[in-house]
């Protein structure tokens, strides 16, 4: 595994990792197709120290994951874009993670049930009364007919990285180069 270039990036805080991990609404699922790059954005829970996703039984990802397990779950979030009059000073402030480990489905009806709850959760939570029933999960059929299959990635390796706003730099429209270097 690389270390991380700029060190001084390095985010270490492991609350604040996982509390970013579950907040954040998209994430995106890198896999390696026979050498290819394939990445999927997708809707994802963090829970109990995996990523969880579902989808289809049946399609590409469930193929690729067949023949290669190791994958890369990437999160990030943009938190404002700093000017500066040099043009190769501005930057963008941000807070990514990185996970890199091997998928497994989740075969256990407990723990897919959890991990569905945990979605739902995240997503829209207080809109159904009642927990979701394990049923669901065993009975429930997309639009193609295809059983709903549900994922997690455990983890090997957790990185992460942010870039701190400058609130003083924050651009804002109006803002200019030459506002800048009169100040």
């Amino acid at each position: 595994m690389y270390s991380m270039r700029q060190q001084t990036m390095e985010w270490k805080d492991k609350i604040r990792i996982e509390a970013f991990l579950s907040k954040v609404k998209i994430g995106h699922l890198g896999l390696s197709d026979d050498g290819f790059p394939y990445v999927i954005p997708l809707n994802f829970t963090w829970h109990n120290g995996f990523i969880y996703f579902h989808g289809a039984s049946e399609g590409r990802k469930i193929d690729i994951m067949a023949k290669n397990q190791q994958a890369c779950f990437t999160v990030c979030e943009e938190l404002g874009t700093m000017s500066n009059p040099v043009p190769a000073k501005t930057d963008t402030a941000y807070m990514s993670v990185m996970v890199f480990g091997k998928t497994e489905r989740v075969e256990d009806l407990a723990e897919a049930t959890a991990a569905m709850q945990s979605m739902l959760d995240k997503y829209v939570p207080g809109y159904y009364s009642n927990k979701l029933p394990s049923t669901h999960i065993e009975k429930y059929r997309s639009s193609l007919g295809s059983k709903t299959a549900v994922f997690k990635i455990v983890p090997e390796t957790v990185t992460a990285k942010k870039n701190e706003l400058n609130e003083n730099t924050r651009f804002f429209p109006g803002r200019t180069a030459l506002s800048d270097m009169d100040t």
